[in-house]
């Protein structure tokens, strides 16, 4: 579906991982602000909703400085939370912010100077939309419930450790897996810890932080207490790209090297495999035993970019145009996509089989789509067997139905929202 709100978008992608990391960041606050304009549908609900332009003042975590749990630049981490209520009281839903990686010193010191990197340049007020949302009219399951945003910092996925950091005077703090036990340590204390129903959730790279958290997240909470993961935009491929170079695998190599990441993955896996192989989403989902939900477009736009057609790997510029909007692909482009997409199915194929598992597959050129209405729960919003992503999410978590959509190959979807990055502004 064409959207005319999207048109204003130009091209992103950079010749280096760190400045993708940052346009990461750029794209979701152009995202705020094309889908800021929206009419909200009212509510048909008698239950209070908060108003739909409230902001969520960012919480610096203070006791973080007992256990050096820093960004890349050594300043607080942060999260914002609103406050559930009604039948929701005892309920919490925790979200991930995502935003890339790096994977060098050189990368990490250009993302330290950003709100990926720093709590300085984080936004003091931000806007909970989607399935963040109070609104009942976008969020017709979760609106009541405690709503966390945990801002993103470390550059790995918050699993970085400080045993990697330099001895040589670089000022580069690799604390991500401190954070999450901060932050979390933090929430236990203002009522998670007695939570009767729970929601960990994450984009893009806050969606693969979920995946590796997911069972601590679990371990965290009473034992009668319903804890399920979502992860959005989070299933990142170990696929070559269009020159059979292993750009992804590589990238992940120097991440999991960098910070120390392995010590945050699965023992089993690290004692079977090369360690950054277990950073895949492949791989965790051998050894997660919490229920899992997965939102995910077989045509996700980042990893198109960076995973399958990487900048360098099209010195012609074949593939320009179309990495860029899959409606300007050929043919020949087309099926290599498809292939993409085949690829992505075949690795989800352990949790399509997955009694208590989840999933919400379609056929977007697009990459996050639980955090904004427009793609979580709207009279617009990307549909799979006439249910939107948070209706099928609902129907998931509680039980209500069996829900494993997977749409039908692109272009078959009118009711997909495809990002055109060719477009002028």
């Amino acid at each position: 579906m064409a959207n005319p709100r999207l048109r204003g978008w130009r091209k992103w992608a950079k010749k280096d991982w760190a400045i993708a990391a940052v346009g990461f960041t750029i794209i979701l606050f152009a995202l705020t602000l094309l889908f800021d304009s929206r009419n909200p549908t009212s509510s048909s609900s008698s239950t209070f909703n908060l108003p739909s332009n409230h902001l969520i003042p960012l919480t610096l975590l203070h006791r973080a400085k007992a256990t050096g749990a820093f960004c890349l630049d050594g300043s607080l981490p942060g999260y914002h939370f609103q406050k559930g209520f009604g039948s929701g009281s005892n309920n919490w839903l925790l979200h991930i912010e995502g935003g890339g990686w790096c994977n060098s010193i050189e990368t990490c010191e250009i993302r330290k100077r950003t709100a990926l990197g720093s709590s300085k340049y984080m936004d003091p007020l931000i806007p909970f939309d989607g399935i963040l949302s109070h609104q009942s009219s976008q969020n017709p399951d979760f609106y009541n419930w405690n709503i966390v945003k945990m801002r993103y910092c470390d550059g790995a996925s918050l699993a970085g450790h400080p045993e990697s950091e330099f001895k040589n005077g670089t000022k580069l703090f690799f604390r991500g897996q401190l954070i999450w036990e901060a932050i979390m340590s933090e929430l236990l204390s203002l009522g998670l810890s007695k939570a009767k129903q729970a929601l960990l959730t994450g984009c893009s790279a806050g969606g693969l932080a979920t995946l590796i958290h997911c069972d601590d997240f679990r371990a965290h909470l009473p034992k009668d207490a319903t804890v399920k993961c979502l992860a959005d935009a989070g299933f990142f491929l170990d696929e070559p790209d269009i020159l059979g170079n292993r750009t992804m695998s590589n990238f992940y190599h120097d991440v999991v090297q960098l910070q120390g990441v392995a010590k945050s993955l699965h023992k089993k896996c690290i004692t079977e495999m090369e360690p950054s192989k277990c950073i895949f989403p492949q791989q965790i989902i051998k050894n997660i035993r919490t229920p899992l939900f997965i939102v995910n477009p077989t045509y996700d736009f980042w990893q198109i970019q960076h995973v399958l057609v990487p900048a360098g790997s099209d010195p012609d510029g074949y593939w320009r145009r179309c990495r860029l909007s899959i409606q300007k692909c050929d043919s020949t482009q087309i099926e290599n996509l498809q292939g993409f997409r085949s690829s992505l199915l075949k690795a989800l194929s352990k949790l399509q089989h997955d009694k208590e598992g989840g999933m919400f597959i379609n056929s977007c050129f697009v990459h996050c789509q639980t955090w904004m209405a427009e793609t979580w729960h709207s009279s617009n919003s990307p549909r799979i067997n006439n249910k939107t992503i948070a209706e099928s999410v609902g129907d998931w978590y509680f039980n209500r139905k069996v829900t494993k959509e997977i749409d039908c190959p692109y272009p078959c979807n009118p009711t997909c929202y495809h990002m055109d990055f060719t477009q002028p502004s």
